[in-house]
């Protein structure tokens, strides 16, 4: 089951102004980057949001749905590629385009049928 990063909101102690940086949303292997004030400091967590399926993601604490709070030192790296992440620009993507653009055969195939819808509108 997918959790909404924004309503992981425990231990209501310690937590509080959580702001979710970035989420991949529901679907397989998703996860989560979120800053927020841990105990009174400035801290960045992530979480595994949760799977289709049973299960609430992970860390969860006796079955509340939790953040894992990074180390200091991980922080800004994190918070760098998540912020790059949400922005749109996802290396995996990059990498997509880039293989297509390669596939010469079939960017001439894909040129080809474009150009076909073209003439047949143009004669309409």
């Amino acid at each position: 089951m997918y959790v909404e990063p924004v309503t992981v909101l425990a231990p209501k102690r310690g937590l509080a102004h959580l702001e979710v940086v970035f989420d991949r949303g529901p679907g397989e292997e998703s996860w989560s980057v979120a800053s927020f004030e841990w105990f009174g400091r400035p801290r960045v967590g992530i979480r595994w949001n949760g799977d289709p399926g049973p299960g609430i993601g992970t860390p969860q604490a006796r079955g509340i749905p939790t953040w894992f709070v990074l180390p200091t030192e991980l922080e800004e790296a994190v918070l760098t590629a998540a912020r790059s992440l949400a922005s749109g620009n996802d290396p995996r993507l990059l990498s997509g385009y880039q293989q297509m653009a390669r596939d010469k055969k079939r960017e001439r195939e894909a040129d080809e049928w474009s150009e076909g819808l073209l003439r047949e509108q143009t004669r309409e």
